[in-house]
């Protein structure tokens, strides 16, 4: 039996590591022709079992903790606001427009960086990296509780772009070296959920902080404690992430080599090049269509998610309640957002498509605004009830997106800087936070009606992408059905076509 640490080779895997029959070549290769189209399939009742068995530990042990660590970041991001309520710019004599320009500023290394720092976590190993970056953001967290001028918050908040982000992009790239194309929606939805839970808890968290006494302001208790937890946590986090299926420390040999064997088969990329990106990948994600067809549509329907939700408070306190309660009542739209994202995520899993789930999330967002728009600002609870729509429909996008993406991505590397060149959709963020502005409320028809022309036009473009996908796969049907088994299989092993360029690749839509 191997050690755990000696892992599991990933060219050659011996018959009785299999919990399965081991297949013939002609059957690998048979199963490598359906991959093209539906991914890894568990072919038998024994192999459906493993597979669930498999999912169940990766989702508790692995998503879990990526989870545990993306809360933490939602947490150390949105935090500015919660300090505002405990007293930081009056503590400090700051203006109040010091919150707003520092919170800007954050998006200035945070959007632009993304796809450097992908990279840089696909070289050096993605649970290397997200331990360095959290350590990292989790040190500029800690520090903010000492800022003593509106220069220093700046810097820091600049520092904290920079280091944050990596993660969204690079935990995308690490779970599709583990889940098999269509297993991947849902764990997407559910990480991408942690981020709403911790908008939807992160004033609770700072009303229990705020009741710490002693000669600290309430503020800097609430950047000490969220700061020394990311820091435990980015700690343990090298030691806790296997770096690929092959050497995951919690699962039986016979599992990581299951585990290992299904993610060839779904991708046909060699596993052993999982960490590697070549100067070819950059320039195929550069050049890659899909990539900016799907980015302009992600950025349209981000504003929502990233942006709107910033001020999601302010815009509830516009129909009449007391901010307490205005608060309290953001808690059930992100509920309800992140139950909606994980059953439509869980249903596109199921059946193999992307594109009606993103056409929902889009109809329920449109809904949502023509309801907060047209309806009366005497009638509260009615346009409570648009923005509790528009909140369902906003949480299910982004997943749905990455998964479209990564599933038409099959070579590693350029998988990876496709995805992050794809955390350029955080701009939405940007547009979204400079849209809610004062002299809008408080009805806030006016940015209300941008991005119900921003959903629109989404809800456009996912389609379009859809089409253009169908339209290709017909074309290149026609071409494969007057080649001979030769020429198919020559297609398939040479690298004069790359990726999806390969005319036997079927696009999932």
């Amino acid at each position: 039996m191997a050690t755990m640490e000696k892992g599991v080779d990933n060219k050659v895997i011996r018959h009785d590591e299999y919990p399965v029959d081991s297949p013939s070549p002609k059957e690998i290769q048979e199963d490598l022709r359906a991959s093209r189209l539906n991914g890894w399939i568990p072919a038998t009742a024994e192999e459906k079992a493993t597979n669930r068995a498999l999912n169940r530990k990766l989702d508790f042990i692995l998503m879990g903790f990526c989870a545990l660590i993306y809360i933490f970041q939602g947490l150390d991001r949105s935090n500015l606001g919660s300090a505002e309520t405990g007293g930081l710019t009056d503590d400090l004599g700051l203006p109040k427009e010091a919150i707003n320009t520092a919170a800007t500023l954050f998006f200035a290394t945070y959007i632009p960086l993304a796809p450097f720092s992908t990279i840089i976590g696909k070289k050096v190993g993605q649970p290397l990296w997200l331990g360095i970056i959290s350590f990292l953001w989790g040190v500029v967290t800690l520090a903010t509780a000492w800022v003593k001028t509106e220069k220093q918050l700046n810097a820091l908040r600049l520092l904290l772009g920079i280091f944050e982000t990596g993660l969204y992009p690079t935990v995308m790239s690490y779970l599709t070296i583990f889940y098999p194309r269509y297993d991947i929606a849902f764990r997407v939805a559910l990480f991408y959920s942690c981020y709403a839970i911790a908008t939807a808890f992160g004033g609770l968290i700072a009303y229990g902080t705020f009741q710490i006494g002693g000669s600290m302001h309430p503020w800097q208790w609430l950047f000490i404690i969220e700061g020394t937890m990311t820091i435990g946590i980015a700690l343990a986090t090298p030691f806790w992430l296997p770096k690929e299926p092959g050497t995951a420390w919690f699962l039986s040999e016979s599992q990581r080599a299951f585990a290992v064997r299904r993610m060839k088969i779904d991708s046909e990329a060699n596993v052993d090049d999982v960490h590697k990106i070549t100067m070819k990948d950059i320039k195929a994600a550069l050049c890659d269509w899909k990539l900016w067809g799907l980015l302009a549509p992600n950025i349209c329907q981000g504003v929502t998610p990233l942006g709107l939700t910033i001020f999601f408070p302010i815009v509830v306190k516009g129909l009449g309640y007391s901010g307490p309660k205005a608060n309290l009542l953001t808690i059930p739209p992100y509920v309800l957002g992140c139950a909606v994202a994980l059953v439509v995520s869980w249903f596109s899993d199921k059946y193999r498509r992307r594109v009606y789930g993103l056409l929902f999330a889009m109809a329920l967002s449109i809904v949502g605004l023509i309801m907060t728009i047209t309806i009366p600002l005497e009638n509260s609870s009615a346009r409570y009830g648009g923005l509790l729509v528009l909140i369902a429909g906003s949480f299910i996008g982004s997943p749905l997106q990455i998964a479209w993406l990564a599933g038409n991505t099959p070579e590693p590397g350029q998988r990876t800087v496709a995805l992050g060149l794809n955390g350029w959709g955080t701009v939405a963020g940007l547009i979204g936070s400079q849209l809610v502005l004062p002299k809008y409320g408080p009805a806030y028809r006016q940015p209300l009606g941008i991005v119900l022309g921003l959903a629109a036009l989404a809800f456009l473009l996912f389609g379009l992408n859809a089409v253009v996908c169908k339209w290709i796969n017909r074309k290149r049907a026609a071409i494969v059905a007057d080649m001979t088994p030769e020429e198919i299989e020559e297609e398939n092993i040479s690298d004069k076509h790359y990726g999806d360029k390969k005319v036997t690749f079927v696009y999932g839509y």
